[in-house]
């Protein structure tokens, strides 16, 4: 989300607390302006604040090879307060100056171009799309393309709320008459006739849809074969995502695909904008599926069907919790490790055969401890012969639970015979431990 603001920007304007420094979000909003080569300014905030130190952020700035001009760099930097309007004139002053050596102009008076910042399907008015105009004016009853959508302009709302009829260069704007959900980061251009408009987003539906199925096709049996093997060992946690926008639905199926291992991943059944409805209850109930809802609820019916089928619906507003919350459940896949001790070593001194009972050795404990219930290997040579349990672990002629070291005893295996005078026996417990991704 944050790389496609980087993109559609021509100034970034990046906010650090006075109080807290550099946290990662202004480190990743500083990669995503790099990448875009998008020049910065930097505000920092907060400056009211008794513990705000200014200082150490442009400080810590140097370390992400961000200079300011406070250290003789090229960089602006203001000190504001959001909270008393405090230097936010002269920030508005250093856009200006910055638009300015950029000499960044746009057309008003052609076809308007805008990029899609956000989409999301509203109950009320359809599916509505947020975009920035980049040039040229969009008017109410143009006709435009977006993406593999297409529409005519029924009413353009600023960011105050406000119905206007047009929207000229870098003005942001909700746009309602489109037939369906674009994707965000998707470009709207304005086009004469409703056919042509239709023309082209029929045209881009179809050529995704080849993509798909020549992605799809373009693999060979032997490699369909291997998938299926490789598939086969991986345990899969399914889940069906609805969220309020498009753009943060795309960063948590994005994030869900990064969760897991070799052995555990998380597949993502089903994705969409809007509330979660009956359909996406039916699909969960034949995949055994969780519903994860971000910033969205269940209408009544798909609450009503949820209960009866036992369908689980998790709400979220934050993305971080959500993907706590699904590690964890994929990590409840994962199998169970299984750690060793060794208790104990015991030498075999000399083999007695008895009648009823076989082969049992008579042993020297030369380390730790020799337990009944624990497991035991037999080592000839150093190379395990045979690994097993114990069927009797005997001090002079009674039955015991466990001889400590330096003590002799008689001991029997489970279902195995052959044991020789000078052979090592290791004693081991094993614990489960449960893991995590």
């Amino acid at each position: 989300m944050r790389a496609r603001g980087a993109h559609v920007t021509d100034i970034v304007v990046l906010v650090v607390a006075a109080d807290d420094a550099v946290m990662p979000q202004t480190i990743e909003a500083i990669n995503h302006a790099k990448a875009a080569k998008v020049p910065l300014i930097v505000a920092i905030n907060k400056v009211d604040k008794p513990d705000a130190n200014p200082q150490k952020v442009r400080t810590d700035l140097l370390q992400h090879e961000i200079v300011v001009e406070a250290l003789s760099g090229d960089v602006q930097d203001v000190e504001v307060s959001a909270k008393t309007g405090k230097g936010l004139d002269n920030l508005l002053e250093a856009i200006a100056l910055q638009a300015e050596i950029l000499e960044l102009t746009a057309n008003p008076n052609r076809a308007a171009a805008a990029a899609v910042i956000e989409a999301k399907l509203d109950v009320g008015r359809g599916p509505v799309a947020t975009v920035l105009v980049q040039s040229g004016t969009l008017k109410k009853g143009d006709i435009f393309v977006v993406g593999e959508q297409w529409g005519k302009v029924r009413a353009l709302i600023n960011d105050k709320g406000e119905t206007v009829t047009e929207a000229g260069p870098s003005v942001p704007v909700e746009v309602l008459g489109l037939n369906g959900t674009p994707q965000a980061g998707d470009v709207l251009n304005v086009v004469e006739t409703e056919a042509q408009a239709r023309e082209i987003a029929d045209y881009r539906e179809k050529a995704a849809k080849d993509k798909r199925a020549a992605a799809g096709a373009a693999t060979t049996l032997e490699q369909l074969m291997a998938k299926a093997k490789a598939d086969q060992s991986v345990s899969e946690l399914p889940v069906i995502v609805k969220g309020d926008v498009q753009g943060s639905t795309e960063a948590i199926i994005q994030a869900l695909e990064k969760v897991g291992n070799d052995e555990v991943r998380v597949r993502v059944l089903h994705y969409g904008v809007g509330a979660i409805t009956d359909s996406d209850v039916g699909l969960a109930e034949a995949s055994g599926a969780p519903i994860i809802g971000f910033n969205v609820r269940a209408n009544a019916t798909a609450r009503s069907s949820a209960s009866q089928k036992g369908v689980e619906i998790r709400y979220y507003s934050i993305i971080y919790d959500l993907i706590d919350d699904i590690k964890q459940a994929a990590s409840g896949l994962l199998k169970n490790e299984v750690r060793e001790h060794f208790i104990g070593y015991a030498k075999i001194l000399e083999v007695f055969r008895i009648t009823g009972v076989g082969n049992v050795a008579g042993c020297l404990v030369t380390e730790g401890v020799a337990r009944r219930s624990a497991g035991v290997r037999l080592l000839r040579d150093n190379v395990v012969i045979h690994e097993g349990t114990l069927k009797t672990l005997k001090r002079f002629k009674d039955e015991v639970k466990e001889v400590q070291s330096g003590q002799e005893c008689g001991m029997a295996f489970e279902r195995y015979e052959d044991v020789r005078a000078g052979d090592i026996i290791e004693i081991f417990e094993r614990e489960e431990v449960k893991r995590t991704l």
